[in-house]
C-alpha cells in the first residue's frame, strides 16, 4: 500500500508539473479521467493483478496520443507490470510489455515520430526491468519460504531424533536393570535354596552358599548404584568402563551355580559395546538356564566367524516357560543384538533343551 501511495503521489505531482509547465496546452477530459482510472486501479493491483495490468496499460496507451498533457502515467504501467510478475504472472506481464512495445513501434512508423530511438530503447529497458524485478522478488520470497520450511523440518527432525534417543536410552537402562537384577537376584535365590537345603546336613556348603549370596548382593548393589548414578547425574563421575565384559566370564559362570562347559576362542579384544552386549547376553542366557530349566549343566561357546562374534548357550534340560521365546529376558537379548546390527535366535532344541545363538558384528 505504501508503494502504491508513493507512486500515485509522484504521478499526481507530475501531472501538476505538466500543467504548470505547459499553460498554453489545451486540456481535455482524458487528462482527468485517464489519470484517475490509472491511480484508482493501482490500489487493486494485489487483488486483481492481470485486470489492473490490462486497464493501466490500455489507459496509458490512450493517454499519451490523445491527452493534452504528458504526465508520468508510465510509472503506473511499470508498477502494474512489476506486480503481475511478482505475483506469479510472469508470462502475462512479459506478453503485455512486448505488446506495449510493439504497439509503440507500429505507432511510430508513420510520418511523425513522437519517440526517438533512444527514448524508445529506454522505455523498453524500463518495461523489461519491471518484469524482471517482479520475477526476482517472487523467486526470493519462494527461496525464503523454502529455507523456512527446511528449517522447520530440521527443527522437527531434531525433536523427533531427541525423542527417539530418549526412548532408546530408556530401553537401554531397562535392559541394564533387568540384566543386573534378574541375573543376580536369581543367583541369590539359587544359593539361598542351597543354603536352606544343606544347613543341617552339610553346614560347610551352607556357609559357601551364604558367602556367594553376600558377594552377589554386593555386586548387585554396585551395578545398580552405577546405573542409577547416571540417571541422577550426581556429582560422582559416571562409570568409565562397562559393568560387565567378557573378561569377567569366569565370575559370571561361577555365580550362575551351573556347571558350564566353555569354549572361548576370541582373538583381539572386541569393541566396548560388543564386549558389554556379549557379556550381558551370556549372563542372561545362563540366568534363564538356572531359573527356568532343571539342567545343572550348560554349554557356552564364543567364537569369531566371518567378522562376527558368535555366542551359543545351550542346555539339555526341559524349558517350558521359554518354549516360545517371549520372555522379557529373551526380548532384551534380541534388542541388545539388534542395536549393534546383529541377530539373536532363542528357542528349544530339536533334541531337547534350549539354545540361544547370538551374532554380533565386530
Amino acid at each position: 500500500m505504501k508503494v502504491t501511495i508513493g507512486v500515485v503521489a509522484v504521478m499526481v505531482a507530475g501531472c501538476v508539473m505538466a500543467v504548470l509547465m505547459r499553460p498554453q496546452a489545451s486540456p481535455n477530459a482524458l487528462d482527468v479521467v485517464l489519470p484517475l482510472v490509472i491511480c484508482g486501479a493501482l490500489f487493486l493491483r494485489r487483488r486483481h493483478p492481470i485486470a489492473v495490468l490490462l486497464v493501466v496499460v490500455i489507459a496509458c496507451a490512450a493517454y499519451y496520443p490523445f491527452a493534452g498533457y504528458d504526465g508520468p502515467m508510465m510509472l503506473g504501467a511499470l508498477l502494474a507490470l512489476y506486480t503481475a510478475a511478482d505475483l506469479g504472472h510472469l508470462v502475462a506481464a512479459g506478453t503485455v510489455a512486448a505488446a506495449l512495445l510493439l504497439g509503440m513501434g507500429v505507432g511510430e512508423t508513420g510520418g511523425v515520430r513522437h519517440v526517438d530511438d533512444g527514448l524508445f530503447l529506454m522505455i523498453a529497458g524500463w518495461l523489461a526491468a519491471a518484469v524482471a524485478a517482479g520475477g526476482v522478488t517472487r523467486n526470493r520470497r519462494a527461496y525464503l519460504r523454502e529455507v523456512e520450511r527446511r528449517a522447520a523440518e530440521a527443527e522437527h527432525s531434531k525433536e523427533e531424533e531427541a525423542k527417539r534417543r530418549a526412548t532408546e536410552e530408556r530401553l537401554r537402562i531397562a535392559r541394564e536393570l533387568h540384566d543386573v537384577l534378574g541375573h543376580n537376584i536369581s543367583m541369590i535365590n539359587v544359593q539361598a535354596g542351597a543354603a536352606l537345603h544343606g544347613i543341617r546336613k552339610r553346614p560347610e556348603d551352607a556357609e559357601t552358599a551364604l558367602q556367594a549370596i553376600k558377594e552377589t548382593s554386593k555386586e548387585t548393589l554396585r551395578e545398580l548404584r552405577a546405573t542409577l548414578g547416571v540417571l541422577r547425574q550426581v556429582d560422582e563421575g559416571a562409570p568409565t568402563s562397562p559393568t560387565a565384559s567378557l573378561g569377567q566370564l569366569d565370575e559370571v559362570v561361577r555365580r550362575s551355580g551351573l556347571a558350564v562347559d566353555s569354549d572361548i576362542s576370541v582373538g583381539e579384544p572386541p569393541p566396548v559395546e560388543v564386549d558389554l552386549a556379549a557379556a550381558r547376553i551370556i549372563q542372561e542366557a545362563l540366568t534363564n538356564v538356572s531359573r527356568h530349566s532343571s539342567a545343572g549343566r550348560a554349554r557356552l561357546s564364543v567364537a569369531e566367524i566371518s567378522g562376527k562374534m558368535v555366542i551359543t548357550v545351550e542346555d539339555d534340560g526341559p524349558s517350558v516357560v521359554f518354549a516360545g521365546g517371549s520372555g522379557y529376558g529373551v526380548q532384551g537379548m534380541k534388542e541388545r543384538a539388534a542395536a549393534l546390527g546383529g541377530t539373536l535366535v532363542a528357542g528349544p532344541r530339536p533334541e531337547g533343551g534350549y539354545r540361544v545363538v547370538a551374532e554380533l558384528p565386530l
